[in-house]
């Protein structure tokens, strides 16, 4: 039996797909032979060409636009370099490859995979990769692979070998050695540990394990530029074929040709084994364990990959943290994109920036303390002690032990310490600084790891402290030593996602308007005060006897007295702290959570929102948004004379308009002109000396300062106008040179209350 089952699903009717010669067909109706391709000409027959039966003889295939069919052409050797699997028991890596990826797997119920394709989207920055082409080799200018790979799988070639570990793996391969391509199919046994089979390699990187690899023809093409991925029609295609016994890779690079090779499969899967499951595709550096290194002395490159599945059905499939090519790139994983046609696919997202989240899904608790869990929920938890952040099954759990913000935010916590248990392996790094392992206190080179007997790694960078398991799952500690409070950031991966989370960063369904206490009551957002702390917080703290984190300090369990939101700042540290977080561009779905960071724990804060999505469902209060005093047109005379001030709607003390509202701002120009007769020149509502106008509608809150408003006013009418004060007339109205509106409201400032847009 062959990797796959015979049993087939129907057939996918999309772009990519692997195609073969169709005896007798033509160009598109309509379109000469010699006709110049356009855009549109192009597309329509990548979107043709996809449609065409696949070929059943091994061979090369090349297909040229106009034409809707694959001539055969000639094969030519395949590259030196073996496109490696991951090395067994390898410290695991930061970086995109070397078993560091996104899978998609097929879900429960589905299978095996037929065919898989992989393409990129949303390409930004990506202008140049490097990779050595020989092992040990300088780096070469646009030089990389593109790989898609099956899983391991149990294989019938493996009868020979002496070892039960023998596995069976296909990779369909595109590799670009700078200056021409080749595609192929590459097969391997691994862990074969006898001679390898007739036909079959030793490959020496294994010694003294025996992996054997094998590879046939490749179908050359010219050289590809890495710029190329950003082409909407590019894409890798691998497919399987039961009937035929045959392996196909096909290779759009959106221009006018697509290529593809057909090879006689050479690696089978048992009956009494899944077959291929998962499928990883990226692009990796050119064999032997290479890396490919994007935009050296760039800009940051950044895109979404997609791997798509036909396994015979049409639901989402699972995301499963790992991978399987020994090759990789210089790359970090992103945030996940949401799902997205066509499908069913995987589609994640890869940058030079540092990562955000880990894994399939990742939650956070972060400053002082918001809590984004898994499922996407924004809550802030004030709490001190030890407490259940993420439990999943029996082998994967995290704490923290959260410490007040007292004296001075005695209504705030942070994180003082974390740590996780990964199967029978337990890791605390108490305090921010003092790394415990198994109970033994470890020390770690900054940019060096170690990986555990249990398989668990710890990998230092700077001073945090990224600790993974076999499974996928992740923890990254960041402590801030240099805030006052010291505190730690942690962000937590799985390797699997779906899946049932528990703790405070799960919710009941995964469901984001939901939260689930230790004994199962269920709490609907928002939440009181009262259930938020005293009980479904009371239920997660953590079992003293049993908890992570008896090898660091201990610290006082409480709750906090009371809420406390960026409304509870005094307002002229809120703003402070809101322009910061603005400053920094931090987006907006967390500029509230940056603003109480920012006051409470300093400037740094708001480094950990940029690049983070957004939350699905926000629990906290919303934004504070202040509200201003407006006046309005009490008289307007025909010489020009104006009266404007306060009404009945106007509040001196507290504001009477939001914010969030548009208005104009009252601007004037005092430059000593004399009072019109019958104007009184002192006393409240007297003569202001000047000239008003108005600005065109801005909302208060865009009005952060009183200088910001003033610069309003210099630049719209000249610099030696400013924004319109209470007093200009002594108080509560004043006249002025100025023909306005008689039905709009402006702001207006007042200097001695708090009754300003921005206080």
């Amino acid at each position: 039996m062959i990797l796959l089952s015979r049993k087939r699903g129907a057939r996918r009717r999309v772009v990519g797909v692997a195609v073969a010669v169709l005896l007798g067909a033509g160009v598109p109706s309509g379109v000469a032979a010699s006709a110049p391709a356009t855009v549109e000409d192009l597309q329509s027959w990548h979107t043709a060409i996809a449609k065409v039966a696949p070929p059943s003889t091994p061979g090369c295939y090349t297909a040229d636009h106009p034409r809707l069919a694959w001539r055969q052409t000639g094969c030519a050797a395949p590259p030196s370099a073996a496109m490696v699997p991951k090395r067994p028991g390898a410290p695991i890596t930061v970086n995109v490859g070397s078993g560091v990826g996104l899978l998609p797997q097929v879900p429960p119920g589905g299978g095996p995979i037929t065919q898989a394709f992989g393409s990129f989207e949303n390409v930004n920055n990506v202008v140049s990769v490097q990779s050595p082409i020989v092992d040990g080799g300088a780096p070469v200018a646009n030089a990389y692979t593109l790989q898609l790979n099956t899983n391991f799988f149990a294989a019938t070639e493996c009868a020979g070998a002496s070892s039960s570990l023998c596995q069976g793996w296909k990779q369909f391969v595109y590799a670009n050695n700078g200056t021409s391509g080749s595609l192929y199919v590459e097969y391997w046994l691994l862990t074969y540990n006898n001679p390898c089979p007739a036909g079959w390699s030793a490959h020496p990187a294994f010694l003294p394990e025996t992996y054997c690899y094998q590879r046939g023809g490749a179908t050359p093409t010219g050289n590809v530029p890495i710029t190329a991925i950003s082409n909407p029609n590019f894409q890798l295609n691998g497919k399987v074929d039961a009937a035929t016994d045959t392996d196909t890779v096909t290779f759009d690079n959106g221009t006018s040709t697509v290529v593809a090779n057909v090879a006689p499969s050479k690696t089978h899967a048992l009956a009494t084994d899944p077959g291929w499951i998962q499928a990883e595709f990226n692009v990796f550096g050119y064999g032997n364990r290479a890396r490919a290194d994007f935009n050296i002395g760039g800009p940051a490159a950044d895109f979404d990959v997609r791997t798509r599945i036909d396994y015979g059905g049409v639901k989402e499939p699972v995301c499963q943290s790992g991978g399987f090519s020994g090759e990789s790139n210089n790359l970090n994983l992103g945030p996940r994109p949401k799902p997205t046609l066509p499908g069913p696919a995987l589609i994640f997202n890869e940058r030079t920036a540092d990562a955000v989240t880990f894994g399939c899904e990742g939650a956070a608790t972060i400053g002082d303390t918001h809590q984004k869990t898994f499922a996407g929920l924004l809550y802030d938890f004030q709490a001190t002690g030890d407490f259940v952040e993420a439990q999943v099954g029996s082998a994967f759990e995290v704490q923290t032990r959260k410490i007040s913000g007292a004296p001075s935010w005695p209504n705030a916590s942070v994180n003082k310490s974390v740590g996780t248990r990964m199967g029978t392996t337990r890791v605390a790094l108490c305090d921010g600084t003092r790394l415990v392992v198994d109970g033994r206190t470890t020390e770690i080179a900054p940019g060096t790891g170690v990986r555990l007997p249990s398989g668990v790694s710890v990998r230092r960078d700077g001073n945090r402290y990224l600790i993974r398991d076999v499974l996928g799952n992740s923890v990254r500690v960041a402590p801030n030593t240099g805030a006052n409070p010291v505190y730690t950031d942690l962000e937590v991966g799985l390797g699997t996602w779906p899946t049932a989370v528990r703790g405070l960063l799960g919710n009941p369904d995964n469901n984001p308007a939901l939260l689930e206490a230790r004994d199962g009551a269920r709490f609907t957002i928002p939440i009181s005060f009262d259930n938020l702390y005293n009980r479904f917080g009371a239920s997660w703290r953590a079992n003293p006897a049993s908890s992570l984190l008896q090898p660091c300090n201990a610290v006082n369990a409480g709750s906090p007295s009371g809420p406390f939101f960026t409304g509870h700042l005094d307002p002229a540290v809120r703003e402070r702290a809101a322009t910061a977080c603005r400053q920094a561009q931090v987006p907006a779905a967390w500029l509230d959570a940056c603003t109480l960071d920012a006051a409470v724990i300093g400037p740094q804060a708001p480094q950990v929102y940029l690049g983070r999505p957004p939350p699905v469902v926000n629990a906290n209060p919303g934004p504070v948004h202040h509200a201003g005093m407006t006046w309005r047109t009490i008289e307007q005379r025909p010489d020009g004379v104006i009266h404007v001030g306060a009404d009945n709607l106007t509040n001196a003390y507290q504001g009477d308009t939001p914010a969030t509202v548009a208005l104009p701002v009252l601007c004037i120009r005092v430059d000593g002109r004399v009072a019109p007769p019958g104007i009184p020149d002192t006393g409240h509502h007297s003569w202001a000396n000047g000239e008003v106008k108005l600005t065109a509608p801005v909302p208060g809150s865009a009005l952060s300062s009183l200088p910001v408003a003033n610069e309003h006013c210099s630049a719209a009418f000249g610099r030696e106008w400013r924004m319109a004060e209470f007093h200009d007339g002594e108080g509560w109205s004043f006249w002025a040179n100025g023909t306005l509106p008689t039905d709009v409201r402006f702001w207006t400032h007042i200097n001695d209350q708090n009754a300003n847009p921005w206080s």
